[in-house]
């Protein structure tokens, strides 16, 4: 996981407008993604100071990651029951996407 985190490293911006990370506070289900967002979002935040990295936290909601590209056009992939590499990989595949 530290590898996918790391290869993105600052190259968020490239591509992306904005990341939103859809989550519940206690599923089971949003497990993979509330250990993604404890473990990495320093990292990713310190990496890329400017870039828009949003935590939505809901009591309920699906685990979601939502990517925003130019133009408004935006593209997302559910996280539930996954793990937080399995987050970071589909983070990692939204980064480099073509909207």
């Amino acid at each position: 996981m530290a590898a996918a985190v790391k290869t993105l490293g600052s190259s968020l911006a490239r591509n992306l407008r904005e990341i939103r990370i859809h989550l519940c506070q206690n599923s089971a289900a949003s497990r993979g993604a509330r250990d993604f967002v404890e473990q990495n979002y320093v990292t990713l935040k310190k990496a890329n100071p400017d870039f828009p990295i949003l935590i939505r936290e809901c009591s309920g909601v699906q685990a979601r990651l939502w990517a925003r590209y130019e133009f408004g056009k935006e593209k997302s992939v559910s996280v539930e029951n996954m793990s937080a590499d399995q987050v970071a990989a589909a983070l990692q595949n939204l980064a480099q996407a073509k909207p």
